[in-house]
């Protein structure tokens, strides 16, 4: 955090100073229940409208509902924004508002010294306290002297403020959120207008609980601007150099990436059906595609993982866009379904939004691990299209690419995210409709083929000399009836067969056509005489940026592309490997692509892994970076 400059103007009489800084990151932490999602994403989106350049993280407990006051119920939202453009949420916040001892202790260690923290003192009580361990309270046993400590009896303020409205003190307690929103808003200037509508419209059957809310609100604000313990208040200007010209939004992974499928079923002409069963962390779009009947979107929550991929692949076999989502566990049990699609040659999106693993593993903790599952997790020879986001607003070109490849190919298409893009959010451009590929595609309308003795007829698996797709024949259009199924089908015909040489030259030709998909040349931003490459995929992307402006900031010379196709890679990626001297791959596993990496372009790549439920921070990753640049 940087402080730029204070406005001599905000030193009247009579009224707080203002200073100015480039950035700030902020975490708010508390019980589950305590509102810190909603209070992280009502800052969030007031930052988006004063127009900042933003990147947040949501953490969320794995329990549906921790005991209170416990360390696995804590929640947080960490949002960083700035006047300038940032790519992570940061590494270490500024600021920690903790709502309990639970939250002071499960992440005091991640604040540097100096940060400010805001606690409330309501809730350190001898026993809440000794339930997370603490044996004296932090806030008088001096081990929180190296930060600046600002005690604040939120649950005290709110009730008080609420006093004069027909509610229990239960019932007033639950806004005490609202009244720490309004003292962060006052103390980082933040617009406050937004927040009030969204209260309005979210209670709007509730009126009292609505007014309630927006008092606390209100009061908090007031609290800042008159209380003796802040004596500034921030500014960070808008990043008005950082986005080139458009109309922005707010937007989480999950969101873009259900309006990039809308899109795409748009662009496509084609009504878009999800079949899909709720899994953390890819239930929010089963949820947001289900409000969206009015473009033709037709959702079926399903009783399991395997019916949900089947609802999907029967809609492709009718016309339809077809996608699944899921996250690690769900694709082990939909594996055999992927398998039938890549057999049938039909367009289905899998959407994967990886979590930790394996087995039910981590529910709400990212990482990048099943990219091997994605790439050989079916029986037999299978390939299919691999395509990975790299940030929250990436997620939406991502869709509209992965829908490229499905329609255009007739090819099952995963695409992987993962919980710390789906659940993040940053600035997106809303695009114009003309920069929006077109994705139409023809029907099969009649015979294709032509027998020896001169007869029409209809042959399923005929392919485009170009791209190896086969026809894709609606049902119902006469004369175009063909076989499904499993079994192994004879090439050109569709029957059913046995025969060696077919099967050999069926998976041949199946391999040919995904290693024949056009996907763009690998891009390397690299200084002149860089001998290191760091090579990325996935939500990587801010974190390994963010480290090598670092690196290149201190002098370092090194070279940074980053991979959305992972199968088929690039074609010049084996080119691009091959001009450095060491080739450094950081993964969210224990090497998933740098093993893919070895075996295919025999590179001895580095690499650099973490596996811990959480994203890569870029000082860390900068220091490791250099490390291996060396040779260390």
């Amino acid at each position: 955090m940087t402080v730029v400059a204070k406005d001599p103007g905000d030193l009247v009489e009579g009224r707080k100073p203002v200073t100015r800084l480039d950035r700030v990151i902020i975490r708010f932490a508390g019980d589950s229940g305590d509102g810190m999602q909603l209070t992280g994403d009502r800052f969030t989106s007031e930052t988006a409208s004063f127009g900042n350049d933003l990147s947040t993280l949501p953490n969320f407990p794995a329990e549906i509902r921790a005991p209170a006051g416990t360390l696995p119920g804590v929640s947080s939202f960490q949002l960083h924004f700035a006047d300038h453009d940032i790519l992570t949420p940061g590494d270490a916040p500024n600021v920690l508002v903790a709502m309990n001892p639970a939250a002071l202790k499960a992440n005091i260690a991640d604040l540097p010294r100096g940060a400010e923290v805001i606690v409330n003192t309501d809730e350190f009580t001898r026993r809440a306290m000794q339930k997370v361990g603490y044996e004296t309270s932090p806030l008088e046993d001096g081990s929180l002297d190296g930060y600046h400590v600002h005690p604040v009896p939120l649950t005290t303020l709110t009730v008080e403020a609420l006093k004069d409205f027909d509610l229990t003190r239960k019932e007033a307690e639950r806004s005490k959120n609202m009244f720490a929103l309004g003292l962060l808003s006052w103390m980082y200037h933040r617009p406050t207008q937004g927040t009030e509508r969204f209260l309005q419209s979210k209670f709007a059957k509730k009126p009292d609980i609505a007014a309630a809310n927006i008092a606390a609100f209100r009061a908090g604000w007031n609290f800042g601007e008159t209380t003796e313990d802040f004596a500034v208040s921030y500014e960070v200007a808008p990043a008005a150099t950082a986005f080139p010209p458009g109309v922005y939004r707010n937007i989480s992974g999950n969101l873009a990436l259900s309006y990039g499928l809308i899109a795409a079923s748009r662009q496509a002409d084609l009504p878009l059906y999800l079949g899909s069963y709720p899994i953390t962390p890819a239930s929010d779009i089963l949820h947001e595609l289900s409000r969206h009947k009015n473009f033709g979107v037709r959702t079926f929550q399903a009783e399991d993982e395997i019916a949900g991929i089947g609802a999907a692949l029967g809609a492709a076999f009718g016309g339809s866009l077809a996608v699944t989502t899921t996250s690690g566990p769900g694709v082990a049990l939909k594996s055999e379904t992927i398998g039938l699609a890549v057999s049938l040659e039909l367009p289905l999106l899998i959407v994967d939004i990886q979590r930790g693993g394996p087995s039910t593993g981590l529910p709400t903790k990212t990482e990048q691990a099943d990219l091997l599952q994605a790439m050989f997790g079916r029986n037999g020879e299978a390939p299919v299209p691999v395509v990975a986001p790299r940030t929250p607003a990436d997620c939406f070109d991502a869709a509209l690419e992965a829908a490229r490849i499905a329609l255009a190919y007739r090819t099952p298409v995963f695409l992987l995210s993962d919980g710390y893009l789906a659940n993040g959010s940053e600035p997106w451009r809303i695009p114009e409709l003309e920069e929006l590929p077109d994705l139409r595609v023809q029907f099969a309308q009649g015979p294709n083929h032509t027998l020896d003795d001169g007869t029409a007829v209809f042959w399923p698996y005929k392919r485009d000399p170009h791209t190896l797709a086969r026809p894709w024949a609606v049902p119902g259009t006469p004369g175009l009836e063909h076989r499904i199924g499993g079994i192994e089908k004879q090439d050109g015909t569709g029957n059913i067969s046995y025969d060696p040489a077919n099967h050999d030259f069926m998976v041949r030709t199946r391999q040919a056509k995904i290693d024949g998909i056009d996907v763009p040349d690998l891009h390397v931003d690299a200084p002149d005489s860089a001998r290191t490459l760091v090579l990325g995929w996935g939500s990587t992307y801010g974190p390994i940026t963010a480290a090598v402006r670092r690196i290149r900031k201190e002098g370092g010379r090194i070279a940074q592309a980053h991979l959305r196709h992972l199968n088929p890679f690039p074609r010049n990626l084996g080119e691009v490997l091959a001009r450095y001297e060491r080739v450094v791959v950081p993964e969210m596993n224990l090497g998933q692509l740098a093993a893919l990496l070895r075996a295919k372009y025999l590179v001895d790549v580095v690499s650099c892994t973490q596996i811990n439920g959480m994203p890569f921070k870029a000082e860390q990753l900068a220091r490791a970076l250099e490390e291996a640049s060396r040779g260390n």
